[in-house]
């Protein structure tokens, strides 16, 4: 019998879905450098390479997919027995509040609120919507939805969405007075719709990447917002180019008032976490909401 354990097991499992030794290790409460011995270990122990390591990122091998497939919803089942255990010893109840973008509450949290509630009457969901990098523990906040990438490294993170793309799009209008950029680069010559998120910080660079060449931009431009549905309105007003989550601008571009451009700069990339400071002495009610988002994601 192979001597592999459970937490072993588990730490592989954290690294898969996370896909960063980072994030995996603080939502174990290890250290990187403990996560990465004991995958190693494990790699040794059964004789095969799980996961493939760069000095930019981390992607599971054919065998570890084969090995997640096999273990994700095992471990799955033990958390949701653990949760459900923990919920009989507190009764869920009280208010647990979140941070979370527009995109981020219509996309996680707004599609499990039926569910949650009619199953814990005496619960309550505040969510605030928000683009600012919020100290959950400062302000007194339970939890927070954000972009995986975005996260600070001493949070433990739940995947709570598939994986998202961004969307360059412009109106036919604009496009048909300026012309279509053919690369990344060709933005510089347009008029771009800025983000700022946060008051008197830089605007938010255009991420492109594309058979291995990753380019950050920051692009030119007369507009800058804070708020993805006023970016999309003045898009489709053909003032300018804009870069949003794809989902946001969906609507749009069925109907055709945008335009999606550079498709093919802009792969997938790992989507929303719900993430939090601590495990230990979890409110049963946050508990509670992990466990309806963990369901869904099944």
């Amino acid at each position: 019998m192979n001597p592999t354990g459970l937490d072993d097991l588990a730490a592989f499992a954290a690294v898969a879905r996370t896909l960063s030794f980072t994030r995996a290790a603080a939502e174990l409460q290890l250290s990187t450098s403990a996560l990465s011995h004991k995958i190693k270990g494990m790699e040794g122990r059964l004789g095969i390479r799980l996961l493939q390591r760069s000095s930019r990122s981390v992607s599971v091998t054919e065998a570890g997919a084969q090995l997640l497939r096999t273990l994700a919803p095992a471990l799955e089942e033990i958390g949701g027995a653990l949760d459900r255990l923990g919920q009989e010893r507190g009764a869920v109840a009280g208010t647990v509040r979140i941070t979370a973008t527009r995109h981020g509450y219509e996309t996680v949290i707004r599609p499990i609120l039926p569910e949650f509630l009619a199953s814990h009457p005496k619960a309550g969901v505040e969510v605030l919507i928000d683009y600012q990098k919020r100290d959950i523990i400062a302000e007194r906040l339970d939890a927070g939805i954000r972009i995986g990438e975005k996260l600070d490294q001493d949070m433990i993170a739940v995947s709570v969405s598939p994986e998202l793309r961004m969307a360059v799009v412009a109106s036919p209008a604009y496009l048909a007075a300026r012309g279509v950029p053919q690369v990344p680069a060709d933005l510089m010559q347009h008029a771009c719709i800025n983000a700022r998120m946060t008051a008197g910080g830089a605007t938010l660079e255009w991420e492109f990447e594309r058979e291995g060449r990753v380019l950050d931009i920051r692009v030119p431009g007369p507009l800058t917002f804070n708020e993805p549905l006023v970016m999309l309105d003045a898009a489709v007003a053909g003032l300018g180019i804009a870069y949003v989550i794809e989902g946001s601008a969906q609507a749009y571009i069925a109907s055709g008032r945008l335009v999606r451009l550079l498709e093919d700069w802009l792969p997938p990339f790992p989507g929303y976490f719900l993430y939090y400071p601590s495990r230990r002495q979890m409110p049963a009610v946050l508990s509670a909401l992990v466990a309806t988002l963990r369901r869904r994601r099944e």
